[in-house]
């Protein structure tokens, strides 16, 4: 390795990046205290599951339905339903106040005005139900076996899955423990990175990715935007996905311009270039990826609980996870699709494992490399209630820069997490 540059932070570059720091600083705060004025997209998850449990119970023998239900599905949907309408400011959509109308006739109780809601033109098949059983039928009757049978298939596949993953995670995790207490973890290879100053990092992350990729290119290229993509006025939801394409890739310019400026004034890039990708071969990076978000997953399931529990209705959803649960457009979930499993691990994992995870661990050690990247890496993402876990997956990443050696398994290991995540989501969203 290399010398790195020194630092001059008292030159025209020093000052821009403090400038830029400071902007950065400001941002993110406005950010994550702007995140509490959004909706957790946790109630609605919750919803769409509780819904599912009421569909597939027709389709699942007596014996099991409690221990995988609950006592009354029915019930629980009414109150989760009541719960959300009390405590969301956006209140719940016309379909689920007609929902939430059925739900209490059928409890014996006369809805309120304001659940006097105007039946939709396409009903649900919950919804159909429900009417169906108001009119006198047996439930059983009122129920569809196919669409019961598709609803429990599916939510074995967002309640049970999980949990036999998360119990496989806990295994390696506690192997790994095994070996690192007996000292058998392979050695650790050598930490290659960029030969960059602090100056020209922070002019990368907080200037080129935050300053200019999140506040000013957005600004000046919303309006463009606006008029390229007219022609998809028709589909408004292959509209909205195709802008968050490109705003994602034009949020990509500026920072991977400025590092690819920096990294030409370097001298020669060292074996497998100066970001360490090394992709191949394929199948032990993907077997490691898969292995280490196995691992993470019960962590990161852990930070969620203790939050949930310190704090009862986390704001500030990631507003991706909401587009990919109210979308029933293929074209835009192939959209959104790019933009989470491929865009998003690729350019955050050059930004946070790549750059700047190496060049702080140069300057304070490996472990504060991890830590700190994985905190830059949760603030970036501007929301306060997916702090904690994303600073979780963070540090996983970072433990798996570390290990292996490679950005190319961390990248890898990103797009299985959102993959799963956005699998997750499709699920729900039927």
């Amino acid at each position: 390795m290399t010398h790195p540059s020194p630092d001059h932070w008292r030159s025209w570059q020093g000052l821009l990046a403090l400038l830029s720091l400071l902007l950065c600083g400001l941002l993110w705060l406005n950010g994550l205290v702007g995140s509490l004025e959004r909706p957790s997209v946790g109630n609605a998850l919750e919803l769409r599951q509780q819904e599912l449990a009421v569909l597939a119970e027709p389709a699942l023998p007596a014996i099991w339905r409690q221990p995988l239900l609950g006592a009354d599905p029915i019930a629980s949907l009414r109150q989760q339903l009541a719960q959300q309408a009390k405590g969301s400011d956006s209140g719940l959509s016309g379909a689920q106040l007609y929902t939430w109308s059925l739900l209490e006739q059928l409890a014996g109780q006369q809805p309120a005005h304001e659940l006097m809601a105007e039946p939709p033109a396409a009903r649900s098949p919950l919804q159909r139900r429900l009417e169906c059983e108001l009119a006198g039928s047996d439930r059983r009757q009122c129920s569809n076996a196919a669409v019961a049978t598709a609803a429990l298939r599916r939510l074995l596949l967002v309640t049970l899955a999980p949990a036999l993953l998360m119990l496989v995670g806990v295994a390696l995790l506690l192997r790994q423990l095994w070996l690192l207490w007996r000292r058998r973890l392979p050695a650790v290879p050598l930490l290659q990175g960029p030969d960059l100053s602090l100056v020209q990092v922070t002019l990368v992350v907080a200037g080129g990715f935050v300053v200019l990729g999140e506040l000013l290119i957005p600004m000046l290229l919303a309006p463009l935007l606006g008029s390229l993509l007219q022609p998809l006025a028709f589909d408004p939801l292959l509209q909205q996905a195709a802008s968050v394409l490109l705003l994602y890739g034009a949020l990509m310019l500026s920072p991977l311009l400025l590092l690819t400026l920096f990294l030409r004034q370097q001298p020669e890039a060292p074996p497998g270039g100066w970001l360490q990708w090394r992709w191949r071969p394929w199948l032990p990076s993907v077997l490691r990826a898969l292995a280490q978000v196995l691992m993470v997953l019960p962590l990161v399931a852990l930070a969620g609980w203790l939050l949930q529990h310190l704090w009862a209705d986390p704001s500030g959803s990631n507003p991706l996870l909401e587009m990919v649960l109210s979308n029933s457009s293929p074209a835009a979930l192939l959209l959104l699709a790019s933009t989470a499993l491929l865009l998003a691990p690729l350019f955050e994992e050059t930004l946070f494992r790549g750059l700047l995870l190496p060049v702080l661990a140069r300057h304070w050690g490996r472990g504060w490399g991890v830590v700190l990247s994985a905190a830059c890496f949760a603030l970036a993402h501007l929301s306060l209630g997916e702090l904690v876990p994303l600073f979780v997956l963070g540090l996983g990443l970072g433990w798996l820069r570390l290990q292996s050696g490679r950005l190319g398994t961390c990248a890898l290991m990103h797009s299985l997490w959102n993959g799963f995540t956005f699998a997750n989501l499709l699920l729900l969203a039927g």
